[in-house]
């Protein structure tokens, strides 16, 4: 039987066998790692800051862009509003109403031209 063992013992093969035991990850992280990865850690670290600023930028222009966006749309109805206004106030008749207590009256006949006779250069 013994014989038995040491033929199954010669089969398996010497690798597969640990020869220490497996460190834990934390022990892998030590000083040394983390002073020669400081620089990347540091560049990471900028990238985050830059990502970030770059996002709240955009939040506020978007903001922005929203309330312009408003403003233009109020200013639009607004000036809708007024050339409306505008259009029917200039009408004749409403004019004539407005002018009315300052004592103008509209023309019942239409406006004569008053010619005058040229001077003759003749001499």
């Amino acid at each position: 039987m013994q014989e038995e063992v040491k033929d199954i013992s010669a089969e398996i093969p010497q690798e597969s066998i640990p020869a220490e035991p497996r460190k834990e990850w934390r022990l892998r992280i030590n000083y040394k790692m983390i002073t020669g990865n400081l620089p990347f850690i540091l560049f990471l670290a900028v990238v985050a800051l830059v990502y970030i600023a770059n996002n709240h930028l955009a939040e506020k222009k978007i903001i922005r862009i929203n309330r312009l966006s408003r403003q233009i749309k109020e200013l639009k109805w607004e000036y809708l509003s007024v050339k409306s206004d505008l259009m029917f106030r200039s009408k004749l008749s409403e004019v004539s109403k407005a002018v009315e207590p300052l004592g103008l009256k509209e023309l019942s006949t239409p406006p004569q031209r008053i010619e005058t006779a040229a001077p003759n250069n003749e001499q």
